[in-house]
């Protein structure tokens, strides 16, 4: 028999140069470094580059699997989902596209809430799924986010919010806008409570998003590289009319100015955010 038979071959797609072809899905281009390496290298090494560190986006399911104890996350308040307030149509009517977008993704939601441990420890956590409307903040969204803080609230245990947003959902309007307030709301009766608030900010984080609950973390962490702001570098320097500086708006420029308070590698992060529960929960210290 053969050592190689046609029959068994991955499938081929051509790509834009020539018409040389590759396996789909078998190689990854590094958008950071350039490398072209197998796909399951990288996922195996938590979807990172083992070139130059540079973090892929993550899926929701992936990112929970990573920093909570296994099985460990209890999903809440699930029958929540977003709908068409304002009957907002642009090149389609909004109620469109969120049915398409429901049916391609198979989620009803930008945003998942939910109990978890890590390391043993109780949290109560939010985490933006950016494959859902690019993890906007609908009415839907805003609300998950703000029973998270309740939660923590009431059982007197940290809350960990993850964005992954591009900010505010503009088809749902000032209904979507007003959710900024709200979560500071929330937030500030958090802190008068004393209970720790920490602030985990991945590619990207940008927005009404950015502008409200993102930063208002007793401890923000972000990931390596991650875009981190309100308005676009684009838009900005069109504003401005001026060349922003090199970084502008990554997170390694952010914490050189003090906005945010740690870079974390992804493989770290479990670790980190457990130092910071034990740390800042003083309900729980013995």
């Amino acid at each position: 028999m053969p050592w190689f038979d046609e029959r068994n071959a991955p499938k081929l797609k051509s790509t834009k140069k020539g018409n040389v072809e590759t396996p789909t899905g078998v190689w990854l281009k590094c958008p950071s470094c350039g490398e072209i390496q197998p796909s399951q290298k990288v996922e195996e090494n938590g979807q990172v580059c083992p070139f130059c560190q540079h973090h892929f986006r993550l899926s929701l399911e992936a990112r929970i699997e990573l920093i909570t104890d296994a099985d460990s996350f209890v999903p809440l308040h699930v029958e929540l989902s977003s709908s068409d307030p304002l009957k907002f149509t642009d090149k389609r009517p909004y109620g469109e596209r969120l049915k398409d977008t429901k049916t391609k993704s198979g989620k009803i939601e930008s945003t998942v809430v939910g109990l978890a441990r890590i390391e043993g420890l109780e949290v109560s956590m939010a985490l933006m799924d950016f494959q859902f409307m690019g993890g906007s903040m609908g009415v839907v969204a805003g609300e998950k986010v703000a029973l998270a803080a309740d939660m923590a609230l009431e059982k007197k245990i940290p809350l960990i919010v993850v964005s992954c947003s591009g900010g505010a959902r503009m088809q749902e309007g000032i209904l979507s806008l007003m959710q900024m307030a709200k979560t500071a709301g929330c937030l500030a009766r958090l802190k008068s409570a004393g209970v720790p608030f920490i602030s985990v900010l991945t590619d990207p984080t940008t927005g009404g998003v950015a502008a409200s609950y993102a930063m208002l973390g007793d401890v923000i962490m972000a990931e390596p590289k991650a875009l981190i702001g309100f308005a676009g570098p684009r838009v900005i320097e069109q504003s401005i009319r001026q060349t922003l500086p090199e970084g502008f708006q990554r997170s390694e420029f952010l914490l050189q100015k003090g906005l945010i308070d740690r870079i974390v590698e992804r493989k770290e992060l479990k670790k980190e955010l457990a130092f910071f529960v034990k740390a800042l929960n003083p309900h729980k210290r013995s």
